[in-house]
């Protein structure tokens, strides 16, 4: 069976080429793994994006704009103006706010003056632009064993409920039998169903078992506090609490920020690239990290500084430029990097 990470990499592969499934891509799209909120991290994220929203979006650098930073760019004036008197409220204090306009001035996505006795005074470089269209979430369930269903079942409810995302989907393993186990699972039907062939590439690796319904983003959330199991002995009510949309807009920009930064290859910062036993193995799927001295494909969890065959590349190898200038480990780097920002536009001229 594979594993949960390889077949991640696999959905966020297919999804990078083939979104939407059975459909014909009308908008460019960003993918990436292991993004969401604080209660709540998905697998694979598709971020549909709005095409001249996303070039625009490019002139504000590859790093992402945190809550702090968004504040002030959504908000920066045409004119210079004191910033307490053209940014909202933040709802604590503006040293704070002082703070992030000085970082947002650093990284020129303002620019600042000292006006009348002093005071920081802001303006625009290029208004922030709206790119985001949607936000899709799949959760990846390989093996769907039992504890893994009843799990996932818990999760599907609390996304829908909140409806953060435009749509919920389930990407799962495809078996032989003649109905999907998944579809026969306890589970909300709101939630969309991909059925996937491990170990292979293209538009046909993936199969569309259910359809999804559109979630009501733009309004009011319930957020899942504690969910009864309903057993015969669990009377226990469930608690709740309402999202409100402002906050779920504003939530869902910031992810779509960490996923512009990030992509799903950044998987490398987490992992001992310079061990000289690190390979990118290519299979039919995707490219997966691989270790030679364990001969498999590793994860993050296992290829960590306290795995007992981490070896460190020899210093020649970052040296004068041989074999590959900064050593494998560099080059693989480097070779992630430029396929992730394959999907970030150039800035307008």
């Amino acid at each position: 069976m594979q594993s949960e990470f390889g077949f991640e990499l696999q959905v966020c592969q297919w999804a990078e080429h083939h979104w939407p499934p059975e459909g014909r891509r009308a908008a460019p799209i960003i993918v990436a793994r292991q993004l969401g909120t604080s209660r709540r991290r998905w697998d694979t994220v598709v971020i549909e994006c709005d095409p001249s929203g996303l070039a625009e979006r490019a002139r504000f650098g590859e790093t992402r704009l945190d809550s702090d930073l968004l504040h002030v760019v959504e908000n920066a004036p045409a004119e210079f103006a004191w910033y307490r008197d053209c940014l909202p409220d933040p709802g604590y204090p503006w040293r704070y706010v002082r703070e992030a306009v000085h970082r947002a001035a650093d990284r020129d996505l303002i620019e600042t003056r000292s006006g009348a006795n002093g005071r920081v005074e802001l303006r625009r470089r290029w208004p922030y632009p709206d790119w985001v269209e949607r936000i899709v979430a799949i959760e990846n369930k390989p093996d769907l064993n039992a504890s893994a269903a009843r799990a996932l079942t818990d999760q599907l409810y609390r996304d829908i409920a909140l409806a953060l995302a435009d749509e919920v989907w389930v990407a799962t393993a495809a078996t032989t039998g003649s109905v999907e186990p998944i579809l026969l699972e306890d589970r909300p039907v709101e939630a969309g169903i991909l059925t996937v062939t491990p170990g292979q590439r293209g538009a046909e690796s993936v199969d569309v078992a259910w359809q999804p319904r559109a979630l009501a983003v733009e309004e009011p959330g319930t957020r899942v506090l504690d969910r009864p199991t309903g057993g015969d002995y669990d009377a226990s009510a469930c608690r709740f609490e309402y999202a409100d949309p402002e906050w779920k807009a504003r939530k869902r920009l910031e992810i779509a920020e960490r996923a512009y930064e990030r992509g799903w290859r950044a998987y490398l910062e987490t992992m001992r690239s310079d061990c000289r036993h690190f390979e990118l193995r290519p299979c039919e799927a995707v490219a997966r990290p691989s270790c030679g001295a364990k001969e498999k494909h590793q994860t993050s969890a296992e290829c960590a500084g306290s795995c007992p065959e981490f070896e460190p590349e020899p210093p020649v190898w970052r040296q004068d430029g041989w074999p590959i200038s900064g050593g494998p480990g560099a080059a693989i780097a480097r070779l992630l990097d430029r396929q992730r920002d394959r999907h970030r536009p150039e800035p307008p001229q």
